[in-house]
């Protein structure tokens, strides 16, 4: 029989599973909608075991939607600070905004994908988990899972198409007595178990309706083309002058991380690599780019660009900076007071 002809004897054995070995995330241990909202976006590109400590202060500062929706676009993108991917917060206080605003709250599927950052796979985690609504998720995850399950061999040319691939598996799989609780387990299981290298096999609970473990497979489904890997080089200005340093804010209409703060290029300050002292080089990926930055110790050109601005360091704390650049400034600072320390 295939897995479909097996789905109540799954779904004991999922939900069976999921009751003991479920992790005390503060969202399930402390549920409500709005509690559930935002850990869906914050998860979104983000692990739990990092996000963690970001939920609970945005918690303490933002504990429902009036308060996200009273406060200023500083201070959620403030509270933000280090998780990345900025339009994520930037969604999340609209959405705030317009949850207040109206007349009737969303209760469905198709109500909540209207508000902004809101896609399929997040209207369904909210309207299952918190409304009971009979909606499967499809993430990642998920695909991961059912890819597995049935030993799917069929290459995919990116997430999205393998997303789509699999919603009408995920729909008739659904415990629709349980959405939320099965859509729960299901993200569980690939979270912790379901693993994308190395899946922990031997100890799942469902490992009896799994075709790829039987087939010996696992490891190679999904089949998912991955984009090229993009390798970037960016030369940063270090100018530290007195109690003030030199940074760049970053355009409000700019795509991404509109408004903040970062070191400036090189090129911004019109500096030359060959001249300068290098303090340090970083690495980082974003998605499928691999990003290499050298911080150079350098002097600035006496006529900057509007967008090049002196801050006190005693201001460093209040400004929003991108999580990397809070880093190396952080690091940068110790070395000099350790430096100063000594002469």
């Amino acid at each position: 029989m295939d897995l479909l002809s097996k789905k109540i004897t799954f779904r004991h054995a999922l939900a069976q599973w999921y009751a003991k070995a479920q992790r005390p995330l503060p969202w399930r241990t402390q549920p409500s909608l709005y509690r559930t909202v935002v850990s869906e976006l914050m998860a979104q590109q983000t692990q739990i075991k990092t996000m963690l400590p970001y939920f609970e202060r945005w918690m303490r500062r933002f504990p429902n939607f009036t308060a996200l929706a009273e406060a200023s676009s500083e201070d959620v993108l403030k509270h933000w600070e280090g998780l990345g991917y900025y339009s994520r917060a930037r969604n999340l206080h609209k959405l705030a905004q317009q949850y207040i605003a109206a007349e009737s709250k969303p209760r469905t599927q198709a109500a909540w994908q209207a508000l902004p950052g809101i896609g399929p796979y997040t209207s369904a985690a909210i309207s299952s988990i918190a409304l009971g609504e009979a909606a499967a998720v499809v993430d990642g995850n998920v695909v991961r899972i059912l890819a597995r399950l049935n030993d799917d061999a069929r290459v995919f040319k990116n997430n999205g198409e393998a997303v789509k691939a699999f919603t009408t598996t995920a729909d008739a799989l659904l415990d629709t007595a349980n959405p939320g609780q099965h859509n729960q387990a299901m993200m569980e299981l690939g979270a912790t178990l379901c693993l994308k290298h190395k899946p922990l096999c031997t100890v799942c609970p469902v490992a009896t309706f799994c075709a790829a473990k039987r087939n010996g497979t696992q490891d190679a489904r999904p089949k998912i083309e991955r984009k090229a890997s993009i390798k970037i080089e960016i030369n940063r200005a270090w100018v530290l002058q007195g109690d003030k340093l030199l940074l760049h804010r970053i355009a409000e209409n700019s795509s991404q991380l509109a408004g903040q703060y970062e070191l400036p290029t090189l090129e911004a300050v019109s500096a030359k690599t060959s001249k300068r002292r290098l303090l340090a080089s970083r690495s980082r990926a974003i998605t499928h780019r691999r990003i290499k930055e050298h911080i150079y110790q350098t002097k600035p050109k006496r006529t900057l660009d509007h967008s090049i601005e002196w801050i006190a360091v005693r201001d460093l704390p209040r400004i929003t900076l991108s999580g990397p650049h809070r880093r190396w400034i952080n690091e940068l600072m110790s070395m000099h007071n350790s430096v100063a320390g000594t002469q």
